[in-house]
């Protein structure tokens, strides 16, 4: 699936999510900046940003400065952009960080300071 061009709303606070453009991958990553800080990858986009020497800078400054609202990480989330029900599943070997991944259009969200958690 494409990048998603239209707004979406974030599937763990209810919020609407800010597009923040990354240049150097050509494309729009979904950020809840007025609300829990989750960030939502389009299909094929989270390869993009999941290793440490991928900058991203971008989305680091649209998070800056804010406090995010704690959200109930065990709550069953709604995939944004096809309304799929989302899976938890663990990203790391030993299973400490657990993401929200849509079956449907191969989306994946992630709680507020998880990408950086996966990255290191």
């Amino acid at each position: 699936m494409a990048d998603t061009t239209k707004t979406i709303i974030c599937p763990a606070c209810g919020k609407e999510m800010e597009k923040i453009y990354i240049e150097r991958a050509q494309c729009f990553i979904d950020v809840c900046t007025n609300g829990c800080g989750g960030i939502f990858f389009d299909n094929r986009e989270f390869k993009k940003f999941d290793e440490e020497h991928e900058s991203i800078d971008e989305i680091k400054k649209a998070l800056e400065g804010k406090e995010f609202n704690k959200v109930d990480a065990s709550y069953k989330r709604i995939c944004p952009v096809c309304g799929m029900k989302m899976m938890k599943n663990s990203t790391s070997i030993k299973g400490e960080i657990i993401v929200d991944d849509c079956y449907g259009c191969g989306g994946k969200f992630l709680d507020f300071g998880e990408l950086e958690k996966i990255r290191a």
